[in-house]
């Protein structure tokens, strides 16, 4: 690990005050699995083309036979569709594509039956431009809620260079500069003023939640304690309680990390967090569960006191080495071929660094979780990488590592990339990863009784294509290796999200990689080897002889020698051993 981000994280602990203890969380998050639905892609009830909360209601005995014990529902909220739900219009009202507010309480009451939380997306850092926060704000300076947004009243100048064409988006770097800032201006003929702040399209208004250090040349810098930023505040609390109190057990936090705008090291917005919005839920909702979209735990779990934070698909901590064909998981492929690719040509020393960081700032805090998928990126079921084999050694990986496990909606079936996929609302290429689910083989795949050619977005058009019927009727698809998985990490503490975790296998020999889970007196090896050849690996001896407990191999062997225990493992292959 890099001596300079140890001295980072540290300076960053001591400003920000977090400590060694273990924070507060909910009493079932460390057994917990959740599974991301994408609401207009799960099931579709009413014959519209688009997915909704009766749907995901349709499915719930399914889901549970998944074997998780969470779901995390991307916006439901009523929303303009500029960016596919997360440009909202009312934070308090369901749209009518998924339904109704009461569908979505008797959504809650059937999945707590089954013994399944429900956890929803807030949008913090921006609404539509249709919300009637902005229609009034646009008005005057001194109503409700004129300054629940930021209006300029000129556009500073920007001299430093603007993004290259085809330039790789960062988003750790989106509100990290006042040049970033500036690129966020949105001309305006409202009454107000000729500027707003966005913070992705223009539709995205920036709430207002102050700036760090306020140049008083600029007078719609306010402070981050002025009354309209803490007015918002209150807002996102209400927001929060009121479904908090409808019986939603938690929310992920959208853009968890851009609330204070010009907060180059984050600190500002660290603080908002910890001292009153955090502090704030975990005495009002202790059994409700926080999870951070901010792709730093170090800052937003260790310091800022979420539950969860990802490491993904973006940032400079990221699992891109591992999985994706290019940078952020679009488009072509690039000319390397990532760690889980059949090449066998990868290396596992740029993500160890970064992961190594995270895990080390954050392990007893709270948890570092990376999931199989998102509606942001590329599925683990994509070009290069669609083979059931090598999909169950990538599952192998997410299901054990320690943090709390994500599965992404039809990543337990091998639901395949659509890479030729229209954007829809607002998606441009994440269009591709957020198709519809397919149930059967009837029409749409069982997704809905629409025309084919109305569905929300079009499905995987292979007409071989892995059904959650053709799984359910083989005992070796990827769906059963995947409730195998749970199973034993449900029954192997070991296995969990709070046994420790260290890489055994050498950085030198990137395959297999094997990596120790450790509870107590109860250890787990877990083997990994994406290539398409047989590996052998040489590990230091162990003081017992470990049996399998579970995997997906045609040959393996552990042999203890004078000199070490060998491991071999047939091709595209994953093991994981009990001592």
């Amino acid at each position: 690990m890099k001596k300079g981000l140890i001295i980072a994280l540290a300076g960053l602990l001591a400003v920000t005050g977090a400590t060694a203890q273990k924070k507060t969380q909910p009493s079932w998050l460390s057994d917990a699995v959740f599974y991301q639905i994408y609401p207009s892609s799960y099931q579709d009830s009413d014959g519209d083309g688009y997915g909704d909360l009766k749907g995901i209601m349709l499915r719930l005995d399914y889901i549970q036979s998944i074997g998780v014990t969470a779901i995390w529902l991307n916006p439901v909220y009523v929303s303009g569709w500029t960016d596919g739900g997360y440009d909202v219009i009312d934070f308090y009202r369901v749209d009518k594509r998924f339904g109704t507010n009461s569908d979505l309480v008797e959504l809650i009451r059937q999945a707590h039956a089954r013994g399944i939380k429900v956890v929803m997306d807030l949008v913090a850092g921006h609404s539509s431009d249709q919300n009637e926060w902005f229609l009034q704000s646009k008005e005057a300076p001194d109503l409700r809620y004129s300054d629940y947004y930021i209006w300029p009243s000129f556009k500073p100048e920007d001299n430093t260079p603007a993004p290259k064409p085809g330039e790789a988006f960062d988003y750790a770097a989106l509100m990290n500069s006042s040049a970033a800032l500036i690129r966020k201006f949105v001309a305006s003929d409202a009454p107000r003023g000729p500027f707003y702040i966005k913070n992705f399209y223009d539709t995205q208004p920036a709430l207002n939640f102050g700036f760090a250090n306020p140049d008083p040349e600029h007078p719609w810098e306010q402070a981050v304690d002025a009354p309209g930023p803490m007015a918002m505040r209150r807002e996102i609390k209400n927001i929060i309680s009121f479904w908090m109190d409808k019986g939603v057990d938690g929310f992920r936090v959208d853009m968890a990390a851009s609330l204070v705008k010009n907060d180059f090291d984050k600190s500002a917005t660290i603080r908002l967090w910890k001292e009153d919005f955090t502090k704030w839920f975990d005495e009002a909702y202790p059994e409700g569960v926080l999870i951070a979209e901010w792709f730093n735990p170090a800052q937003s779990v260790a310091a800022a006191n979420f539950d969860i934070d990802f490491f993904c698909h973006d940032g400079q901590y990221n699992y891109s080495s591992l999985f994706f064909y290019n940078h952020r998981g679009f488009g072509a492929n690039a000319a390397a071929a990532p760690y889980f690719d059949k090449a066998g040509q990868g290396e596992l020393k740029t993500w160890f660094e970064l992961y190594s960081y995270q895990y080390d700032a954050v392990h007893g805090r709270g948890y570092v979780s990376m999931p199989s998928g998102n509606h942001d990126f590329n599925r683990v079921c994509t070009e290069g990488r669609t083979n059931p084999e090598e999909l169950k050694v990538a599952m192998t990986f997410f299901l054990t590592m320690p943090g709390v496990p994500f599965i992404f909606y039809g990543d337990e079936i091998g639901l395949k990339q659509n890479p030729n996929a229209p954007s829809t609302d607002g998606s441009g290429p994440r269009a591709g990863c957020r198709v519809p689910m397919l149930w059967d083989g009837t029409a749409n795949g069982g997704f809905s009784t629409a025309p084919v050619g109305e569905i929300y977005i079009p499905q995987d058009p292979d007409p071989n294509r892995m059904t959650v019927e053709k799984a359910e009727a083989d005992p070796n698809s990827l769906l059963h290796y995947v409730r195998m998985l749970l199973r034993l990490r449900k029954d192997v503490k070991a296995l969990g999200a709070d046994a420790t975790w260290r890489l055994v296998s050498s950085l030198d020999q990137p395959y297999p990689m094997v990596y120790e889970r450790r509870l107590g007196d109860e250890c787990c090896y877990v083997v990994l080897n994406p290539s398409g050849k047989q590996v052998s690996v040489t590990l230091p001896q162990a003081v017992s002889r470990p049996e399998i407990i579970g995997g997906s191999y045609k040959k393996c062997s552990y042999k203890q020698t004078r000199k070490g225990d060998i491991v071999t493992l047939s091709p595209t292959s994953a093991v994981i051993f009990k001592f």
